[in-house]
C-alpha cells in the first residue's frame, strides 16, 4: 500500500510511523484558533495476486500519485456514479415502513461493499470487511445465500466466477476426502485456497452438507442463467467428485435394505454426531440424482464431452447403477405422529420445550448456556429440515410445507443468522403473511438492531443475501418454473408497495407489487414469458404491463 495527501496549510514537519499492526505519517502543523485544515489522504492497495512482488510499490505509488492529480472532488464523482450503476438494477425500494426500507438498502449496500464478482480467485467472507471473526474465509454459506443474489443483480458471470473459484478448488476437495480415508471430493467447511482450515472436528469431519450446497449452486445457476454449456466445461466435474464423495460416505445397512449417513452435523450446529440428518440425506440423494441427469444430458447433446470427462473422472456405467441404487433406497427419519421429517435419528427422543417456554434471561441460549445443556435440548439454532425444503422447493407441496414450518419453527432459536431468511421465505410460502414479516424485519435489522448481541464481531454478510431473498423469493414469491420466471406476490400489511429488479438470462424486468395489482416492465431484452399466479402472461417494451389480482 502507498499513500499520497494534500493539505491546506503548510506542514512543519513530516515524519513516518511505524508499529506491528499500522503504518502512517505523523504531520505537524501549525493553526490558527478556530481556522480549518483540511487532509485528503489518497491511499492505494497492489498486490502480488495482480502484480509481480518487485512491482507492489512502484504500482501502489503510482495509483496513489494518480489519485492525487485526479482529485478528491473527482473521485468521488466516479464513486457516486459507479454506485448509482449499481444502486439502479440491484434497489429494492418499499413505500410505508421506513425499517423495512433503512433494513434492505443496509443490506444491500454491505453486499456490494464486500464482493464485485470480477476475479474466480476471490470468494465472500462471512464477515465481509467489517470484523476479524471468521479471517475472511469461505463457508457453505456462499453458494446457499449469496449466489442467488448475484446471479439476479449483476450478470451471470459473476455468478459464474463463484461456481468456477469451487471448480479450480477440485483437486483440493479430492484430497480433503482422501485425508478421511474417502473417495470423492469433500469441499472444506472454511477455506481460503481449498483446504480445509477449520479445527473443530464437529464442523470439519461431520458438516459434510456443505458438498450438496455447491452441488446445489450449479443446478441453480444452469437453471437460471440457460448456459447449460457449463456443465460440460465445469459443472460436471464438481458434480461427479461430489457424487463419488456421498456414495463412499453412505453406510448400506443390510438389516433394513437402506443407505444411511452416519455420524454428522446438519445445518442446526446445535446436534452433533447425529445418525441420519434429514437434510444431509436428502441432499445427498438429490445431488446423486442430479449427476446422473446431467450424465444422460451429456450422453444425448454432447457425447463427445460425455467420454472425456467419464474418461477424465474415470466414471463406468456401474457407478451410475450404485448411485441410482442409493437414490432408491436412501433412508429418511420420519416423526409419524406429527407427519414430518425428522431432524435426525432421536429427535424426538429429547424433551419437547419450545423457544416459547424460555424465559427471556435464558436467550441467547448459546452465551447463557453450557454447550453440554444445548446438546440435549431439543432447540435448533437455524433452519435445518427447513433449509432442505427451501432448496428442494419445487419437491413438496404447500401441505408438507406448512406441518414441517408448525413443528421446527417453534423449536428454533434463530441464532444463526442464517436462520430467519429461510423461514421467512417458507411462511410467506404457506400463507404466514404476519410470521414472514417478523422475520424479514429481524433478518434484515439484525446488526442494525444487534439482535444476537454479537454485531461487535462484524456484519453478517451473507445472511444479507438471505435479506434480499426474503423478499423476492419470499413476498415476490420468485421461482424458475419449467425454464421461465415465475412469481406469486403478496404485498406485506402496512406496506403501500415494493419493487424490485431482475436480471434473468438476456433481460432486465422491473417488479413492482402494489395492494391490488401487480407492474411488470421489462427494461432490456425483446420480450419474456412469465407465469404470475399461474397464469402466462408475455411482456415486451418498456411500458409497465398492469397486471391486477385478487388476494
Amino acid at each position: 500500500a502507498s499513500c499520497s495527501y494534500t493539505i491546506n496549510t503548510p506542514v512543519d514537519k513530516s515524519v513516518n510511523v511505524q508499529s506491528e499492526k499500522f503504518c502512517g505519517t505523523e504531520l505537524t502543523v501549525k493553526a490558527a484558533k478556530d481556522s480549518t485544515v483540511t487532509l485528503h489522504k489518497y491511499i492505494a492497495v497492489a498486490t502480488s495476486r495482480y502484480y509481480n512482488h518487485d512491482e507492489l510499490i512502484r504500482q501502489s505509488a503510482a495509483k496513489a500519485a494518480s489519485a492525487k492529480n485526479k482529485s478528491f472532488t473527482n473521485l468521488f464523482a466516479d464513486h457516486v456514479k459507479e454506485w448509482g450503476k449499481l444502486w439502479e438494477h440491484a434497489d429494492i425500494k418499499i413505500e410505508g415502513d421506513l425499517e423495512a426500507q433503512q433494513g434492505i438498502r443496509f443490506n444491500i449496500f454491505q453486499l456490494y461493499q464486500t464482493y464485485q464478482g470480477d476475479d474466480p480467485a476471490l470468494n465472500i467472507g462471512p464477515k465481509g470487511f467489517t470484523g476479524e471473526k471468521y479471517g475472511g474465509v469461505t463457508y457453505w454459506d456462499t453458494e446457499a445465500y449469496c449466489l442467488p443474489f448475484y446471479m439476479s443483480t449483476k450478470t451471470a458471470n459473476v455468478a459464474k466466477n463463484l461456481l468456477i473459484y469451487r471448480y479450480n478448488h477440485l483437486q483440493k476437495a479430492y484430497e480433503n476426502a482422501a485425508k478421511l480415508g474417502l473417495q470423492g471430493a469433500l469441499y472444506p467447511m472454511v477455506t481460503i485456497n481449498g483446504e480445509e482450515c477449520h479445527n473443530e472436528w464437529e464442523i470439519t469431519f461431520e458438516e459434510i452438507h456443505r458438498n450438496g450446497a455447491i452441488a446445489f449452486a450449479i443446478y441453480d445457476y444452469v437453471r437460471y442463467s440457460g448456459d447449460e454449456p457449463h456443465i460440460c466445461q465445469y459443472g460436471f466435474e464438481v458434480l461427479a467428485g461430489i457424487s463419488k464423495f456421498w456414495a463412499s460416505r453412505c453406510n448400506y445397512n443390510s438389516f433394513k435394505n437402506k443407505y444411511m449417513i452416519l455420524g454428522v452435523t446438519g445445518p442446526n450446529e446445535y446436534e452433533n454426531n447425529v445418525n441420519n440428518n434429514w437434510y444431509t440425506n436428502r441432499i445427498a440423494s438429490w445431488t446423486l440424482e442430479y449427476t446422473i441427469k446431467c450424465a444422460n444430458l451429456l450422453a444425448q447433446k454432447y457425447p463427445s464431452d460425455r467420454k472425456r470427462l467419464f474418461d477424465k473422472i474415470s466414471i463406468s456405467e456401474n457407478e451410475l447403477l450404485k448411485w441410482q441404487d442409493i437414490i432408491d433406497k436412501m433412508y429418511y427419519p420420519h416423526i409419524d405422529e406429527y407427519n414430518v421429517f425428522a431432524q435426525q435419528d432421536g429427535y424426538m427422543d429429547k424433551e419437547q420445550i419450545l423457544v416459547k417456554d424460555l424465559l427471556p434471561q435464558d436467550l441467547p441460549i448459546n452465551q447463557k448456556w453450557s454447550w453440554d445443556r444445548i446438546l440435549r435440548s431439543p432447540f435448533i439454532k437455524q433452519a435445518d429440515v427447513l433449509q432442505g425444503i427451501y432448496i428442494l422447493n419445487d419437491k413438496y407441496d404447500t401441505e408438507t410445507k406448512k406441518r414441517n414450518f408448525d413443528f421446527y419453527e417453534p423449536r428454533t432459536v434463530h441464532e444463526s443468522s442464517l436462520s430467519p431468511c429461510i423461514y421467512s421465505i417458507i411462511a410467506s410460502e404457506v400463507g404466514y403473511r404476519e410470521k414472514a414479516y417478523e422475520l424479514y424485519l429481524r433478518t434484515s435489522r439484525l446488526d442494525l438492531d444487534n439482535y444476537n448481541n454479537d454485531t461487535e464481531d462484524g456484519l453478517h454478510i451473507t445472511s444479507m443475501a438471505g435479506t434480499w431473498m426474503s423478499i423476492v423469493y419470499g413476498f415476490g414469491g420468485m421461482r424458475v418454473k419449467e425454464n421461465m420466471l415465475s412469481f406469486k406476490p403478496f404485498i406485506p400489511d402496512g406496506w403501500k408497495s415494493y419493487s424490485f429488479r431482475i436480471n434473468y438470462r438476456q433481460s432486465l424486468i422491473e417488479c413492482s407489487v402494489f395492494k391490488d395489482h401487480y407492474e411488470i416492465k421489462l427494461l432490456e431484452g425483446d420480450k419474456l414469458d412469465i407465469t404470475l399466479s399461474d397464469k402466462a402472461y408475455t411482456i415486451t417494451g418498456k411500458t409497465p404491463q398492469n397486471i391486477t389480482f385478487s388476494e
